[in-house]
């Protein structure tokens, strides 16, 4: 028990530094039970809240729609859109670290259809909309964090497309992942 209250009574390496997380996939509808979005599952950007909290950070975390849920302490702000959440981290600027380690949606449907589209045997065309670039966005922002992070999320050539981000996104750090089917990286601890 003397080592466990050693360990709390510690100071924390970053007490007093806002940090912001984007968490999780977001969902683009088609219909009123159809969707556009991608695999992830939330487990990198909530291990990640979870340890700068740890460290004794403020933490929000904005969560697309996930099945896990972070520690206690952590400030969660659900958010289903790309859209919404890029409002949700404006919102929470300023800070002076942003993470965004969610993969967003890159469009949306133009016009959401009302109901369900039924199968009638026609073609069917949907418009995509590009969404706004949320890393870009705070990277830029006339209250950007000291430190912006992002993730590249790629299927071949990760350090070309790494680097490529880096520089088109303004941001401080780009962390690679390569996401293709086989290596199970969605999802996988």
């Amino acid at each position: 028990t003397l080592q466990i209250s050693e360990e709390l009574n510690k100071p924390k390496k970053l007490e007093g530094i806002k940090v912001l997380v984007t968490s999780g996939p977001t969902i683009e509808p088609i219909d009123e039970i159809r969707f556009i979005s991608n695999y992830s599952s939330g487990i990198q950007g909530n291990a990640i809240a979870n340890e700068f909290y740890s460290q004794g950070a403020n933490v929000t975390l904005v969560s697309g729609p996930v099945n896990i849920k972070p520690q206690k302490g952590v400030n969660v702000v659900k958010v289903t859109s790309a859209n919404e959440m890029l409002d949700a981290c404006l919102s929470s600027l300023p800070v002076d670290i942003a993470v965004c380690a969610a993969a967003v949606s890159d469009w949306r449907i133009k016009n959401k259809i009302k109901g369900k589209v039924k199968k009638d045997n026609t073609k069917k065309t949907l418009t995509l909309l590009e969404n706004k670039d949320i890393l870009k966005t705070i990277s830029n922002h006339i209250k950007r964090p000291k430190l912006v992070i992002g993730f590249a999320a790629e299927t071949e050539n990760i350090e070309y497309f790494a680097k490529k981000k880096l520089f088109k996104k303004n941001c401080d750090w780009i962390l690679g992942n390569l996401v293709d089917i086989k290596t199970n990286t969605f999802g996988s601890e």
